[in-house]
Order: structure tokens, then C-alpha cells, then sequence
């Protein structure tokens, strides 16, 4: 399986992002070196699609699949998009809390550390759907790391499209988000004229 080792401050500031948006509290003291050159339209809409891409964590071809789907669907394709990259269950759980950053809640799932309503789903890109209970399983909950993120996640606000209990270790999803709701400094109009092409 492919995966993106490059250092995320690194990635961060060459794409212009605050690691906030992946759950890191850290910033970069150094500045990014630009050339006098203007960006090109071309390169305006792929940098929004790396930006895309890097804080879901998805890589070209399941991105490209997000936004073939999201085109079929009913309504604008940018929202769609966006939608479902939210729906992802390592999405979910880092937005519920249950991770301190976006790598460690697909790292997460992938260790069987959840279960979706009663059943264990080690799929990160499992999508979700409204009524989805998303919980620690039992033989997890009691771990010094489960702990430490709870405390290190305390103060983080869940969106209003989820409802978080981690006193009972669960989250709900009361609904799909919507637009407004998801808070990624992405346009995704520019990643629908990138793929319109």
C-alpha cells in the first residue's frame, strides 16, 4: 500500500495549510521560498486538489473515483465531494475526537481499534451513514492511549452533524454535513474545473 512519508510540516507549508486542519498544534517557524512567477490556473486548481487530497489522507486514483461518483450524483459535484470525503470513517473518528490527528485515526481503524454499529470495520474509507453508531470496541477502552487522547481532545469541538459520548466511548451520526458545516480551507470548484477538463 502506497503511503506519503514527507514530513506533514513540510507538506503543509508548500500546500499553504495550517496543521490545525490535520489535528497537529505545532507550526512551522520556517518560510516558504516562492519565485517571482505567477501561478497558473492549471497550477491554482491541482494545488487545491492536493490540498484535498492531504488532509483526507486519499491518494489519486480512490480521489479520482470520489469525484467520478460525487459527478453522478444529484447536485453540485464539488459538494458532494466534499461530503463524502467527511462521510470516511477515519474522518469521523478523528472529528468525533477519538484521535489526536487525521493519521492516527486512520492508523486507528486500521489496528481494529472501532466498531460500526456492533460490528468491527478496520476499513478507513468506510463510509457512513446517518443513524451509524461508531464505537471504541470493549477490549480497547481501558488502554493508557485511549486515555491520553481523550484528554488531549477534550476542548475540541464536534460538529453539529455528530454527536459525541465519550463517557459510553461512542459517537453518533445524526446526519450528513452540510457545506457550510465542513470547516477544510479547500474550494472544491477548482477541483471540479481540474477534472471537467
Amino acid at each position: 500500500m502506497a503511503v506519503n512519508r514527507e514530513p506533514v510540516l513540510k507538506r503543509c507549508r508548500s500546500l499553504g495549510l495550517d496543521p490545525v486542519y490535520l489535528g497537529y498544534d505545532k507550526k512551522s517557524t520556517r518560510q516558504v521560498r516562492r519565485s517571482g512567477r505567477k501561478v497558473s490556473e492549471y497550477g491554482t486548481q491541482l494545488r487545491e486538489k492536493q490540498k484535498a487530497k492531504f488532509i483526507y489522507g486519499v491518494l489519486e486514483k480512490p480521489f479520482r473515483n470520489y469525484y467520478d461518483k460525487a459527478d453522478r450524483m444529484k447536485g453540485m459535484t464539488g459538494t458532494n465531494l466534499m461530503v463524502m470525503l467527511e462521510r470516511r470513517l477515519d474522518n469521523v473518528v478523528f472529528r468525533l475526537g477519538f484521535a489526536k490527528t487525521r493519521r492516527e485515526a486512520r492508523q486507528m481503524v486500521d489496528h481494529k481499534v472501532f466498531s460500526v454499529n456492533g460490528k468491527t470495520v478496520f476499513i478507513p474509507s468506510y463510509s457512513i451513514k446517518p443513524g451509524d453508531v461508531i464505537e471504541i470496541r470493549e477490549n480497547k477502552r481501558s488502554s493508557q492511549h485511549i486515555k491520553d487522547i481523550f484528554e488531549a481532545t477534550g476542548g475540541r469541538a464536534v460538529p453539529a452533524w455528530l454527536i459525541a459520548d465519550p463517557e459510553h466511548f461512542k459517537g453518533t451520526v445524526d446526519r450528513l454535513p452540510e457545506r457550510e458545516e465542513i470547516d477544510v480551507p479547500v474550494d472544491e470548484m477548482l477541483i471540479v474545473e481540474l477534472y471537467s477538463k
